[in-house]
């Protein structure tokens, strides 16, 4: 589980390079500093090493691209990688604390297995090479910091009363629970112009059935055969989005506020209706049970996570990023640069020309 909440779930324009100062303080959280010459050292590691590269910016949903310097990452690559290693420390810290506790090498071998699988899950086959791989390739002060950062997060989310257990027993309790969750559902669609949405809207009020509102307004290929588009089991990978879609949606009725949806710059209103359920059994819904079960885990431990975090005193070298709070909760950032976008042109700022803003 890493950093409690990653997996359950930019390039920088014009990036400068970071990593390569030597006059820096690097990262300190609660007293304990993180020296400038190791984050340098593990910047130079991932961008010299692509498969570190790689399976970190699948697992950071972040791109750890190289900087224009040797050894350095671009701004946003930077700041994310110093996010990882603030939270890492932090829940480090919390556990030690709070629990007095620190990994024995069992756990850390079942933290470095739990990490790998994190990895390759986020990556889905995007890297080559192994996830295994990419921590070997690691510097070993770096690797390890990895490694008991995923063991502290494990630890603490057994921790949790909200967490559920990822056993086959319980993921048959939860579907048992919320079978109607996972029925196969078949839906049919409607895709309507922008400027057809009042009139359709009218024709829906008036009782138009699915498909005969499909066939006068949908300009979707389905809307010949009455929008109809097709049955998702659970083992589709458009199922967790076609039952969102549909959620409150009675059977055989369109809702009454579309999706808006962009083709070829042209906006559509997207009007689905589930026309028919059907029960599936525990074993065609696993894989969707589980996946769930991580995301409730996910939001469970990103509560405490925000909460140990708030509690935090960071501070950071500009140079790799600046502590902030974000709409999700503190967060490193980019290190700010000058914006050049208030400006209308470079010649207006010359001793010739008068000074223009937008």
């Amino acid at each position: 589980m890493r950093r409690l909440v990653v997996l359950l779930v930019l390039s920088f324009v014009g990036a400068a390079a970071f990593g390569l100062s030597n006059a820096s303080s690097g990262v300190n959280v609660n007293g304990a500093n993180l020296p400038a010459s190791t984050l340098r050292s593990e910047f130079a590691a991932i961008a010299a090493t692509p498969t570190i590269q790689c399976y970190f910016s699948y697992l950071e949903q972040v791109g750890l691209a190289a900087g224009a310097g040797g050894g350095s990452l671009a701004a946003a690559g930077a700041a994310a990688w110093s996010n990882l290693r603030v939270e890492g420390i932090t829940i480090d810290q919390f556990v030690r604390a709070k629990f007095h506790y620190t990994p024995d090498a069992a756990a850390l071998t079942s933290a470095t297995s739990s990490l790998e699988g994190d990895l390759t899950q986020a990556a889905a086959s995007h890297c080559t090479g192994t996830s295994a791989a990419a921590l070997e390739a690691m510097p070993s002060e770096m690797r390890t910091a990895e490694i008991t950062a995923q063991a502290s997060s494990l630890y603490l989310l057994s921790r949790l009363n909200s967490t559920i257990p990822l056993t086959l027993a319980s993921m048959r309790t939860y579907f048992n629970a919320h079978r109607s969750s996972y029925d196969t559902i078949c839906v049919s669609v409607a895709l309507v112009p922008a400027a057809l949405v009042p009139t359709f809207t009218a024709a829906q009020t008036k009782g138009l059935s699915v498909a005969a509102l499909a066939k006068q307004f949908s300009v979707d290929p389905s809307g010949r055969k009455g929008g109809a588009y097709g049955c998702y089991a659970p083992t589709s990978t458009s199922f967790a989005s076609v039952r969102s879609d549909v959620a409150t949606t009675a059977l055989n009725t369109f809702p009454t506020t579309p999706l808006s949806v962009s083709q070829n710059g042209t906006t559509y209103a997207l009007y689905v209706a589930p026309t028919k359920r059907s029960a599936t059994s525990f074993n065609i819904a696993s894989s969707a049970v589980l996946t769930d079960m991580r995301n409730l885990n996910a939001s469970s431990a990103n509560t405490i996570k925000q909460t140990i975090l708030d509690h935090a005193a960071v501070s950071i070298d500009p140079a790799y990023g600046r502590w902030g709070q974000a709409s999700a909760g503190p967060n490193v950032f980019a290190p700010a640069l000058p914006s050049t976008n208030d400006v209308a042109a470079s010649s207006s700022l010359t001793t010739v020309g008068a000074h223009s803003y937008k």
